[in-house]
């Protein structure tokens, strides 16, 4: 296995999806689908792989592709068109006549409804692929049971039809629940004993037919419940609860495909986001209504280009690179004025379904190669990110070492305080320092910080060690103007950075600015002082409870006559807390201190209880 393809198998997704194995040529030689694509891709790098194909398949990939979808069937679809269009070695071939199903609505009078695997350009509308042919019958069985469609292909134009026709009705009956046609009537011949069917009314159901198809299934749940309910109050419990089982298909059952959409005909997708050294690119092509190929393509930037430009030149590369004739683009901006072609920015429907696929891709590709690049060369990864804390604080270097402060009381009592360093974005705890507050009574968290920051920096200018680069303190306005007191008292305000962070809305504030800054909940420079935070936050809590338990214990044994301080501790070191010791037998205390000792703690205890 390549280090490559190591550092793949590390980063890539456990979400639903395609994968392609590339050779050397960069030429596809298997597509597969997968319900989670971290588990499947690593599967064929198994040493207990015995198959002498997969063996082979393996040694001749050279680098592996992939691409995220909303679910399983997606990726079943999209396999299925990537699979016809690139005909890989080592997929079986699928041929057309292969082809998952569609529901057709016929382009005729008197439409039909039926299930067809051919897709035939003449006005039709086709809805699909399913790859569930259950899901098309049960869908057929609801239409057909709530509406008279017809099932003979009879030629209703017309030119089979005399023109001086006035209005045409059908002819139905009903059989097993079914509405079968079996013939038409002109309006002249219509008797009152038939059931007849206008072509008016005809077309209002198919319009309703329409609805179901596309996932609106408002109006025919509602007709559905009414029938269910009736059967119950007749207490014809067995067709009620046939009934409700359409229901619940009905409401588990997604009409569309984020994949195919029978509507989308050769589109570009294009979809950018990027951060300040690079810019990542996703792509789709679709083509009669199928994902036919992806790409993602990461770019170093030279200079402090925008996305616009970088998205342009990329366009524009990969159009070329793939052949693209689509006149239509689909991307987060409209570039009609710089390319000259017509793009669609687009709200909602199908566009903006594929356009948030490619997003969403581009954003899993950029998360994997920022954990690809922390693998393979991790003192960039370090400088990325410290380089990215610096432009998005305003910093006017990079900080490379942190320390964060919080201060832990409860009702005042015990209060303690906790500092921890980051170093390159990572915890040095041989580097954190913890303070018992000695100056200050009572629940006063501002003061407490102002004598924490003074002590702690005092110290480090008297050893003359090296100041921080930043200075984060867990809390709003208040801790922070504490914080700066001593600061200026040191004399050092100017010198290092000094911010805090609220928790109620993660928001960071600034010494003299009253409005605070809020950075994008998934930005790196978040993250890491987030991670600041909670880690100040445990180490605090963490020392402020062994303080309040050793204190608790303490006060306990100094009431009890002849145990002294040896003694106190013996028993603090091995069971922590009085809780525990009050659980314990005299014979469990004599084992650590002495008969004699342990009767006058256990004695002690019960009568105090």
């Amino acid at each position: 296995m390549s280090n490559n393809t190591n550092v793949i198998l590390k980063t890539i997704p456990e979400q639903p999806g395609v994968y392609q194995f590339l050779n050397k040529d960069k030429k596809i030689i298997y597509v597969g689908k997968a319900k989670n694509l971290k588990k499947r891709v690593k599967s064929y790098f198994q040493k207990s792989i015995k198959s002498r194909k997969t063996i082979n398949l393996v040694k001749n990939t050279s680098s592996i592709e992939h691409v995220v979808v909303q679910s399983e069937s997606d990726a079943l679809l999209l396999e299925n068109s990537l699979i016809k269009k690139n005909q890989p070695k080592y997929n079986i071939l699928l041929r057309d006549d292969k082809t998952y199903p569609w529901i057709c609505i016929k382009n005729e009078r008197f439409p039909r409804v039926f299930l067809t695997r051919k897709l035939i350009k003449d006005g039709s509308e086709y809805y699909g692929p399913y790859t569930n042919i259950k899901v098309i019958n049960v869908l057929l069985n609801i239409i057909r049971t709530l509406y008279p469609i017809r099932n003979g292909n009879y030629n209703f134009s017309e030119r089979k039809i005399q023109k001086n026709s006035k209005e045409l009705f059908l002819k139905i009956f009903k059989k097993n629940e079914h509405s079968i046609i079996i013939g038409f009537h002109e309006s002249g011949s219509k008797k009152a004993s038939e059931s007849l069917l206008s072509e008016k009314e005809y077309d209002k159901n198919i319009q309703l037919v329409r609805e179901i198809l596309n996932g609106k299934f408002k109006k025919v749940k509602d007709l559905l419940k009414v029938q269910m309910n009736i059967f119950s109050k007749k207490l014809h419990f067995e067709k009620a609860q046939n009934i409700k089982e359409k229901i619940d298909i009905l409401e588990n059952y997604q009409s569309k495909s984020t994949v195919v959409s029978q509507k989308l005909n050769n589109v570009d997708v294009f979809s950018i986001i990027s951060d300040s050294e690079n810019a990542y690119i996703n792509y789709l092509q679709i083509a009669f209504g199928r994902v036919i190929r992806f790409q993602n393509l990461e770019i170093k930037k030279a200079l402090d280009e925008d996305d616009i430009d970088i998205l342009s030149l990329v366009i524009i590369s990969i159009r070329e690179r793939f052949n693209s004739k689509s006149k239509l683009i689909i991307a987060p901006y409209n570039l009609s004025k710089q390319l000259n072609l017509k793009f669609i920015v687009p709200k909602a429907g199908d566009n903006k379904k594929l356009l948030d696929l490619s997003i969403r891709n581009c954003k899993i590709f950029r998360v994997e190669r920022l954990k690809q690049l922390q693998i393979i060369d991790p003192e960039r990864h370090k400088n990325r990110i410290m380089n990215q804390m610096k432009l998005d604080l305003k910093l006017n270097e990079e900080p490379d070492h942190i320390e964060c402060f919080d201060v832990s009381n409860i009702q005042g009592t015990n209060s303690v305080a906790a500092c921890v360093v980051f170093i390159d974005g990572k915890p040095m705890k041989n580097m954190y320092r913890k303070f018992i507050i000695k100056t200050i009574e009572g629940p006063n968290d501002f003061g407490s910080m102002e004598e924490v920051i003074y002590r702690r920096y005092s110290r480090m200018i008297r050893e003359k060690k090296p100041l921080p680069k930043l200075i984060i303190i867990d809390g709003g306005k208040g801790q922070l103007s504490s914080a700066v007191k001593s600061l200026k008292k040191l004399d050092i305000y100017t010198s290092i950075p000094i911010i805090g962070i609220a928790k109620r809305l993660e928001e960071l504030y600034y010494p003299g600015d009253s409005i605070p800054l809020y950075l994008n909940k998934k930005s790196e420079t978040l993250k890491v002082i987030q991670n600041l935070r909670n880690e100040a936050h445990r180490f605090s809590l963490t020392f402020h409870k062994s303080k309040r338990s050793k204190n608790s214990l303490n006060s306990k044994f100094d009431m009890i006559p002849g145990i002294g301080e040896k003694t106190k501790l013996k028993l603090l070191r091995k069971f922590k807390s009085i809780t525990r010791v009050k659980g314990l037998t005299v014979l469990e205390i004599a084992n650590e201190i002495g008969n004699s000792k342990a009767k006058k703690i256990k004695e002690y205890l019960n009568d105090e209880n």
